[in-house]
C-alpha cells in the first residue's frame, strides 16, 4: 500500500470507527458485531504503524471509545478505566507473551472470561457504597449511582469498613432475562434490543431507576482500581478478597504458569461460551503480579500486562424450510425463517427473524435456500447470506392479505413494514389488550399477559371495552382464578375509569404516539371529542408534533372502528377529559431545565408546578431554554447554561416566580 492510498483509507476508517463508537458507546445501538468492529480498528492500527506520520492526536486507536453524553453528571476517574488490546489468533497471544518476557522471565497469568456488558466503577468509603459511574472515555464517565443501587448483587455495605476501595465490574443482562425482555418487547410491538450488552447499557442509563430495577441486571466484579487499609500483591489474591467482601466476581478464573496453559484455558472457555447463562465476547489474559504490572506499565490506551482474546462468531450452513408470517400489535407482518435444526453457539437454532421484505430482497432469500446463519452477539439467530437456491425456487413476496384475518395489507411510503389495517384482526387483539392494560396506559393491575390470553380464549373479551363488562362469576369460574382474583380484576378495571385522558390516548395504541405525545394531545384539546374532530393541521400545530404524528392521529380517529370503541368506552364510564389543572399561564412558552439537588422540592414536584403554570421542562440545555433551575452540585448543565447565556435561577428565585 502506498502512502496516498494509506492516507485515504485511514481517513475512511476513522470516520467509520467514530460512527460505530457513537452507536455503541453513546446510543447503545450497535449496528455491527464486535468482531467486525475490531477488524476495522486493527486495520487502522496497522496503517498507522506502517505510516507513523498518518497518526493523529484524536485517532480512535488511542481512545477508549465513548464519552459522557451530558445526561448524567460527569465523574472524573481517579484511576483511568483502560480498555484492553485485542488478540484474534494464537500468534497474537504468543507476541503478547514475548513482550511480557522482555521485562520478566517467568510470568504467571490469570485467564478469565470477558463478560460482554457495560463497564462500571463502584466506590466505597468506610465500607459504604457512595458512588457508581460508567467508564465513559476511560478518564471521565457518568454518575449512575441511583441506577446501580437497583442491582441486587451490588452490596450497599461491606463487612469490612475499609477507608476506601474502588472496584471495577461489568454490568450485564443474563441470556434468560434478555430473551424474556425481547419477547415482551415483540409482544407490545416495541423495537427490541439487539443483544444483552445493548439491553444492559440501555437499561443502566435510564433516567428512571424504576425501569432499571425492572430489567433485572447483574454484575461481575473483576478488578480493584484502588484500595486503602489492605495490602494485596496479585490479581488472584484480589479476586479472592473481593469475593470475601460480598462482591460477585467473574465466575471462574484460572492461574496459568505458561502461555501454553493460558491458550488451553482460552480454548476451554471458548468451547463452553454457548452454554453459559451470560454472554461473553472473549477471554482475558492478565499478568498476576501487581509489581510486574507496574514494571510493564501502559500505552496511551492499553495496559501492557493484559490482553483480550476475541472469539470469531460461529457460522453454520443450514436449509430454509419455510417462512412464517406473524402479525404484531400494530399490525406489522414479520417474516420468520424456519430452518433445519442446527447446533450453533451451544444451542439448537431452528428459527430466525427475516425482518421485512427489503431484508429478504437484499439477501435474495427464497424458501429451500442453503443459507449461512450465525447468532448476533451469540444470542439472536440471523441469516448472513444465501449459499445457493434450490431448483425451481422463486423470489419470496410478503402476502398481499393478512394471514390472520384476510384483510388487505399495505406498505406506507418511506416505511419498510407491511401492515394489516384491520384493527379487529384477531392476531392484534391480545397484543392490543396487553398494551391497553399496561402500567403506562390504563394501569389495570392484574390484567397481565396470561390473564388476558385466557379471557380472549374464553371469548369473554373481544375489544378493550369488554374489560369493563366482565362478570365476577365468569372470571371466578376460570381455573386458578377464584372469587378474590375476580374481585381484584373488577376493582382494577373500575379504578382505571378515573385515569386522565392522556393515559387513554396512549392506551389506544395510535402509531407514533407515546406517553409524552398523549399528554400533549390531552392538554391541548382538553377532551376526546375535540381531539377526534381535529384535522391533521390542527394537531400538527402542537409544539413537538410533526406531520407524520399528526396524520397518524387523524387517520386513527377517521376509522369507524376507532370512533365506535370511543363511544363504547364513554358509555362504560371511562373518563374522556384532561384533568390537567392550570393555576395560570405565566410560564406559557417557557422551557425550564432542572439540575443539581433541590432542597425545597423534588424535581418531579418542581416539574409539575412549572406545568401547572403553563410551562414545560426539558432534560437538556439549549439556546431555546428559558431558565435553568440549579440546585446544589449542579454540573455540566449549569456550565452549558452559562456558556450559552441562559438565565440561571435558584430555588428562592423560583419560589418568588410562583408566589
Amino acid at each position: 500500500m502506498d502512502f496516498d492510498s494509506a492516507a485515504k483509507r485511514a481517513e475512511e476508517l476513522r470516520a467509520i470507527i467514530e460512527y460505530h463508537n457513537k452507536k455503541y458507546y453513546e446510543n447503545d445501538a450497535p449496528e455491527i458485531e464486535d468482531f467486525e468492529y475490531d477488524k476495522l480498528l486493527h486495520e487502522l492500527i496497522d496503517i498507522e504503524e506502517l505510516f507513523p506520520q498518518l497518526l493523529t492526536a484524536d485517532s480512535p486507536t488511542h481512545r477508549v471509545g465513548g464519552k459522557a453524553d451530558g445526561q448524567f453528571e460527569p465523574v472524573v476517574h481517579a484511576v483511568p478505566m483502560e480498555s484492553l488490546q485485542d488478540a484474534f489468533s494464537k500468534e497474537d497471544v504468543y507476541s503478547f507473551d514475548r513482550r511480557v518476557r522482555d521485562v520478566v522471565s517467568s510470568p504467571v497469568y490469570i485467564v478469565e472470561p470477558k463478560i460482554d456488558g457495560l463497564s462500571v466503577s463502584l466506590e466505597y468509603e468506610n465500607g459504604v457504597f457512595v458512588r457508581g459511574s460508567t467508564r465513559g472515555d476511560g478518564l471521565v464517565g457518568e454518575d449512575i449511582t441511583a441506577n446501580l443501587k437497583t442491582i441486587q448483587s451490588i452490596p450497599m455495605k461491606l463487612p469490612v469498613a475499609l477507608p476506601r476501595i474502588e472496584v471495577r465490574g461489568e454490568v450485564y443482562m443474563s441470556k434468560n432475562v434478555f430473551m424474556n425482555l425481547t419477547a415482551q418487547q415483540e409482544l407490545h410491538g416495541e423495537k427490541t434490543f439487539k443483544n444483552p450488552r445493548n439491553a444492559a447499557a440501555g437499561s443502566l442509563r435510564q433516567k428512571n431507576p424504576k425501569i432499571t430495577r425492572q430489567r433485572r441486571l447483574d454484575i461481575f466484579v473483576f478488578n480493584i482500581q484502588q484500595i486503602e487499609g489492605k495490602e494485596l500483591s496479585s490479581h488472584k489474591e484480589s479476586l479472592d478478597y473481593i469475593k470475601e467482601l460480598g462482591f460477585s466476581t467473574v465466575p471462574f478464573y484460572t492461574k496459568c504458569c505458561s502461555i501454553e496453559e493460558a491458550l488451553l484455558e482460552i480454548e476451554k472457555i471458548g468451547e463452553k461460551r454457548g452454554t453459559l447463562p451470560f454472554d461473553i465476547d472473549g477471554a482475558v489474559i492478565k499478568v498476576d503480579s501487581f509489581s510486574i504490572r507496574q514494571q510493564l506499565g501502559s500505552t496511551a490506551k492499553f495496559p501492557k500486562w493484559a490482553l483480550a482474546f476475541k472469539y470469531p462468531p460461529e457460522e453454520k450452513e443450514t436449509t430454509l424450510l419455510d417462512i412464517e408470517i406473524n402479525v404484531g400489535r400494530t399490525g406489522v407482518l414479520t417474516p420468520t425463517g424456519v430452518f433445519e435444526p442446527t447446533l450453533l453457539a451451544g444451542t439448537t437454532v431452528s428459527r430466525a427473524t427475516l425482518h421485512n421484505q427489503d431484508f429478504i430482497d437484499e439477501k435474495g432469500i427464497r424458501i429451500g435456500d442453503k443459507v449461512i446463519i450465525r447468532k448476533a452477539g451469540d444470542i439472536i439467530p440471523e441469516v448472513l447470506s444465501v449459499v445457493s437456491h434450490s431448483e425451481n425456487s422463486v423470489p419470496y413476496v410478503m402476502p398481499e392479505y393478512c394471514p390472520s384475518c384476510g384483510s388487505k395489507t399495505a406498505r406506507e411510503e418511506g416505511e419498510a413494514a407491511i401492515r394489516c389495517l384491520n384493527l379487529d384482526c384477531p392476531s392484534q387483539l391480545l397484543r392490543t389488550l396487553i398494551h391497553f392494560c399496561s402500567r403506562d396506559a390504563m394501569d389495570m393491575e392484574g390484567f397481565g399477559e396470561a390473564v388476558l390470553e385466557t379471557l380472549v380464549e374464553k371469548g369473554l373479551v373481544k375489544t378493550a371495552d369488554d374489560l369493563y363488562h366482565l362478570k365476577k362469576e365468569d372470571i371466578a369460574a376460570i381455573e386458578r382464578m377464584g372469587e378474590k382474583s375476580a374481585a381484584n380484576l373488577l376493582s382494577a378495571a373500575e379504578k382505571s375509569k378515573e385515569n386522565d385522558l392522556s393515559k387513554l390516548i396512549f392506551a389506544l395504541g395510535i402509531r407514533h404516539i407515546g406517553q409524552k405525545a398523549g399528554k400533549l394531545l390531552a392538554e391541548h384539546f382538553g377532551d376526546i371529542d375535540s381531539l377526534m374532530n381535529a384535522d391533521s393541521a390542527a394537531i400538527s400545530s402542537i409544539e413537538g408534533f410533526g406531520e407524520i404524528m399528526a396524520k397518524s392521529v387523524s387517520d386513527f380517529f377517521s376509522l369507524v372502528s376507532s370512533r365506535e370503541l370511543i363511544e363504547k368506552l364513554k358509555a362504560s364510564g371511562v373518563n374522556m377529559k384532561s384533568k390537567k389543572e392550570f393555576i395560570d399561564k405565566r410560564f406559557s412558552g417557557l422551557t425550564f431545565v432542572l439540575t443539581g439537588t433541590l432542597s425545597q422540592y423534588t424535581r418531579n414536584e418542581a416539574g409539575e408546578i412549572i406545568e401547572r403554570f403553563g410551562g414545560k421542562t426539558s432534560s437538556s440545555v439549549s439556546k431555546k431554554t428559558s431558565y435553568v433551575l440549579a440546585g446544589e452540585d449542579a454540573g455540566s448543565k449549569l456550565k452549558k447554561a452559562n456558556d450559552l447565556g441562559v438565565t440561571v435561577i435558584t430555588e428562592d428565585d423560583f419560589r418568588k416566580m410562583i408566589e
